[in-house]
């Protein structure tokens, strides 16, 4: 398995437009963060977690071939509002989205030119896949399983694909969950800053998190410019634990 960073930013980016602290001032490219959302390549196939509104820049770099799917974790804009740009890889075939209902019914809200039977030419060609709490699916024979983690009120779905589990946009992991976290070599999982948050994980909620799951290594994504410059966090953070970055490969 090949685990591409795309994006590990949280919903501003960073910098953010018209910040001028030392993280947004920074020279260091992995101190630039546009929005969170990864690239699996497993057994000659292309999956997709999240596709937000930087997917496009976040792609012309990688190498231009079929995405067998695209795993939606929620319906907010930094996680969905790319959609428009998957245009290009329809010409592989329709793009197999893989998503809970509430987020179904959110997409066909906001892009319902896409769901039309009559198709404006040129919109991207979308199948919609319900993914059901708890239940185990696969695509292309890839299985992936959904865990349940909550936003504050609004559940996220997270992912786990053999010994890789994705988690965004947590702040908390509902107790029956983390059974199906077990033995991982490695956990990607949300950090936003230091400070409480009603919605997210702080880097030291996270860290308790990371302890309690045990995996081989942990990887922190959605972040702000809060989370301070990448090289003094990482000094002081523990040897299994790593700030991910934009374009950051991992293989397993």
């Amino acid at each position: 398995m090949k685990i591409t960073f795309l994006g590990t930013g949280t919903s501003s980016g960073v910098p953010v437009i018209g910040c001028q602290c030392t993280v947004c001032r920074s020279d260091n490219p992995k101190d630039k963060r546009t929005r969170s959302s990864a690239l699996i390549e497993t057994d000659g196939k292309r999956i997709l977690i999240d596709c937000g509104p930087d997917f496009r820049q976040q792609m012309m770099n990688m190498p231009f071939s079929k995405l067998d799917g695209v795993l939606l974790t929620h319906e907010h804009y930094d996680h969905v509002s790319g959609i428009d740009d998957l245009r290009p890889f329809c010409q592989f075939g329709d793009i197999q989205i893989y998503t809970e209902k509430n987020v179904i019914e959110a997409l066909h809200n906001r892009i319902p030119y896409c769901f039309k039977e009559h198709k404006y030419p040129g919109v991207p060609l979308i199948k919609l896949n319900e993914v059901t709490e708890g239940i185990p699916f696969d695509i292309e024979g890839v299985e992936i399983m959904p865990i349940r983690v909550m936003h504050n009120s609004l559940p996220i779905v997270g992912y786990r694909i053999g010994s890789f589990a994705y988690l965004t946009d947590l702040k908390y992991i509902p107790e029956n969950e983390f059974d199906k976290l077990r033995d991982l070599d490695i956990l990607v999982i949300n950090a936003l800053h230091h400070k409480d948050h009603i919605a997210h994980e702080t880097l030291e909620e996270a860290l308790v998190n990371i302890k309690r799951i045990t995996p081989k290594k942990a990887y922190l994504i959605h972040m702000s410019h809060q989370i301070g410059l990448h090289d003094g966090v990482q000094a002081y953070l523990p040897e299994n634990v790593f700030l991910a970055y934009d374009g950051l490969e991992l293989k397993l």
